[in-house]
């Protein structure tokens, strides 16, 4: 209509709608259209400008281009209203540019415009919803709420979506993302027939899909229950595969475990084979040199009482033949002198007197058998003592031996448990020294007393001095082992932290492993003393045993012969 401005456009459409509900004309340029959302206002002012459809520059040039007058006239009387400057608020800023497009090329950009968004962006269309109009926290207008959904078209979206089928998806896709869900194995046949046998499986209801050429359309909740199913297979088979897996490794864990301990078993047996070899070495070369020096000895002893018996029947033997000798020179000159004054009573006396010195002859030859016999069956006793000494020394020579081994063992494990290195050896090694002095002291102490007890001993009872001597001898054995054995036991206890104590675990270890081998060494050595000892005892009493003896007998004879 010519002349027209916002308000009489207002007025037209009041006058044309206003017999419509879905229109209500206000005063003014205002008026109020009810959409399904709810009422929207609408103001009437730059209407006629927004809305003005001006012809395109080019339709005028070609009008101009006509050779008709009557076209000619219009493009003018066009460009000359079109170069008018155009006053108006939606106008000041951009003048001719936005005058030359018309309404359908801009219609179209902007449609251009949309639709290339669109394929460049996945949409999401997020709605706000205000809880109250005040803004305050915890409030909650339902009414409010419930607009607003309206207006934005949330609940006829809920409803669209709940008679229509929003969920699609191709057949190929459906059955390779639900197709390990059948029960039977239908991989050979079509894409259609797998995912039809899928949802009779899962006994889905007719009207709740539809089957299309390409795809397939379910309602709202379908392919959830689809897809609970399919979490929870997918779960358990991976449950199935990490135990069976789990099964692997530890079958796997089990056979190279088994073949470590057979291989270290095997190494264990060849080292153990060949210490046993080198202990057997050394026992059979132990046995051989005290086999060796046992002989020797008896042989000493054997070579000893034979010289002994030789020198004794040698000395019995010249003694008769000087008595004898001398018996007969005075028989001839006693006979002589007798024959020269009485031939009779001197024969008489001397045959009183050799039959008087024969019969003490023949006594002392018993008395001497007898002694010898009594030497003899103290000789047996004395042997069979050192017999049994001998016995008892390599008994306790066996029970040091094994708990040598045994304290050895003990200390090895702690040295393994306590192996840290130390920082202090200087003052190790004065704290070593002063232990090793105490122990020499206390060992020569020791040493002392058993020589001077048993030498005061050995002169009144050697059998029984011996006898002591082991006795201690074992006596100091057992505790000393008792006591290296707690010290090492205490000092695994501090490194390991059972025990709590101001000390230096790795120093006290060196310092008692010092202790243990110089009392190894001093306790050797007194075993060797005491066998010697034993020995030397043994000889001399079988010795003084003969001399007395002997002197016994040339007493007799001295005074036989005086």
């Amino acid at each position: 209509f010519p002349n027209g401005t916002d308000l009489t456009l207002a007025n037209k459409l009041k006058q044309h709608l206003d017999s419509n509900s879905c229109f209500r004309g206000d005063r003014g340029k205002l008026f109020t259209v009810v959409h399904y959302a709810g009422e929207v206002t609408y103001e009437t002012t730059g209407f006629l400008e927004k809305n003005r459809d001006l012809l395109h520059l080019d339709s005028i040039q070609l009008l101009s281009s006509c050779s008709c007058h009557l076209p000619q006239a219009f493009a003018s009387s066009m460009l000359i209203q079109s170069e008018k400057p155009v006053v108006g608020p939606l106008y000041k800023a951009g003048g001719a540019d936005s005058q030359r497009l018309s309404v359908a090329t801009k219609f179209k950009g902007q449609l251009f415009q949309l639709m290339q968004r669109l394929g460049n962006t996945t949409p999401h269309f997020i709605r706000c919803i205000k809880p109250n109009n005040n803004q305050s926290p915890g409030l909650y207008e339902q009414g409010l709420v419930l607009q607003q959904l309206r207006c934005c078209g949330v609940l006829e979206v809920v409803r669209i979506s709940r008679s229509g089928f929003p969920t699609r998806m191709s057949h190929q896709k459906f059955a390779r993302r639900y197709g390990f869900l059948l029960v039977e194995n239908i991989a050979d046949k079509d894409p259609l027939s797998v995912s039809v046998a899928i949802l009779h499986q899962f006994n889905i209801l007719p009207e709740m899909y539809q089957v299309g050429y390409t795809k397939l359309f379910f309602r709202t909740g379908q392919i959830g229950v689809l897809e609970d199913t399919r979490n929870r297979t997918l779960h358990g088979i991976l449950r199935v595969q990490s135990y069976f897996r789990g099964y692997q490794a530890r079958c796997h864990l089990k056979e190279l475990k088994m073949g470590i301990s057979i291989l270290q078993s095997f190494v264990r047996g060849e080292k153990i084979r060949k210490e046993f070899a080198e202990l057997r070495r050394r026992h059979r070369a132990a046995a051989t040199i005290q086999s060796q020096v046992k002989s020797k000895i008896a042989s000493r002893q054997y070579k000893g009482i034979t010289d002994a018996s030789v020198v004794i029947q040698s000395a019995i033997r010249g003694w008769l033949v000087r008595r004898c000798s001398g018996d007969i020179g005075w028989l001839k000159s006693g006979g002589t002198k007798i024959n020269e004054s009485g031939e009779v009573l001197v024969k008489a006396s001397v045959l009183s007197e050799l039959q008087r010195r024969v019969l003490k002859a023949e006594a002392a030859m018993r008395e001497k058998e007898e002694e010898n016999d009594i030497l003899q069956q103290r000789l047996q006793q004395y042997e069979n003592r050192w017999s049994e000494y001998e016995t008892k020394m390599k008994s306790m020579e066996e029970i040091w031996q094994k708990q040598m081994r045994s304290l050895q063992s003990s200390l090895s494990i702690a040295k393994k448990s306590l192996a840290v290195e130390d920082s202090a050896r200087n003052s190790d090694a004065s704290v070593n020294a002063s232990d090793a002095t105490d122990w020499d002291s206390s060992s020569n102490h020791f040493r002392s007393q058993a020589s001077n007890g048993g030498g005061a001993r050995q002169q009144q009872q050697p059998m029984s001095a011996g006898l002591s001597v082991i006795g201690r001898l074992a006596e100091e054995f057992e505790q000393r082992a008792q006591v290296f054995g707690d010290d090492a036991k205490f000092l695994v206890e501090v490194k390991s932290g059972q025990v709590e104590a101001n000390l230096n675990p790795d120093r006290e270890l060196r310092r008692l492993k010092q202790m243990f081998e110089t009392w190894k060494k001093d306790y050797g050595g007194r075993l060797r003393e005491t066998k010697l000892i034993l020995s030397k005892l043994g000889s001399e009493e079988s010795s003084g045993s003969m001399e007395k003896v002997k002197k016994k007998w040339w007493g007799r004879r001295n005074s036989t012969r005086y």
